[in-house]
């Protein structure tokens, strides 16, 4: 896979990203979650992170069960579950679900991003995934090496925290590891 070109962004709500499209077919996006909930369960936080509300919630435990039904992966903790839209979500006999509907409903654009400081060196890292009409599904954050899982601000940064990060570059993008990301600076976070 030869990787796409990443890009820099910047807006008043989140700062500068540089963002790493990924592709957005269900096969693909199955293998990814799937890679990232079985084998990274107990490292990340993940949720909505819209404008007026972050959810970084922790899986309690190695999901129990990780389907595909109707377009929806699902993944299921046992006591909770969530659904994400990943394919052409069909619907019922009864209730079919429309085109426009199903294109809305679908992942249209997934990417890995890091947040970049005003001195250019990153602060934190993630995978984010958008449906059809550019509305927000999930936002997954990665582990952060100026922070401990329970997100308490380390004192010297810990940079075996972007062993994930360094995993899905290269599995999914292609790209080595980047010394940037290991280049420390006096702002810890944010």
């Amino acid at each position: 896979m030869t990787p796409k070109k990443s890009s820099t962004i910047t807006t008043e709500a989140e700062g500068t990203l540089e963002i790493f499209p990924l592709p957005c077919d269900t096969g693909f996006l199955l293998t990814l979650v799937t890679d990232v909930f079985e084998n990274y369960w107990d490292k990340i936080h993940f949720g909505p992170h819209v404008q007026g509300a972050v959810w970084e919630i922790r899986a309690p435990q190695k999901p129990e069960r990780i389907s595909l039904p109707d377009g929806y992966l699902t993944v299921d903790f046992g006591h909770w579950h969530f659904h994400l839209c990943i394919g052409f979500n069909k619907g019922t006999r009864r209730n079919p679900t429309s085109d426009a509907l199903a294109r809305h409903r679908c992942t249209a654009r997934t990417e890995l991003y890091r947040r970049l400081r005003d001195d250019g060196k990153p602060s934190s890292w993630g995978l984010r995934l958008f449906n059809g009409a550019g509305e927000q599904q999930m936002t997954i954050f990665l582990p952060n090496p100026y922070l401990t899982i329970e997100q308490k601000v380390l004192k010297e940064p810990s940079f075996e925290h972007l062993a994930m990060w360094d995993h899905l570059r290269s599995t999914y993008l292609n790209l080595p590891s980047d010394p940037l990301d290991r280049q420390p600076s006096k702002q810890l976070c944010g």
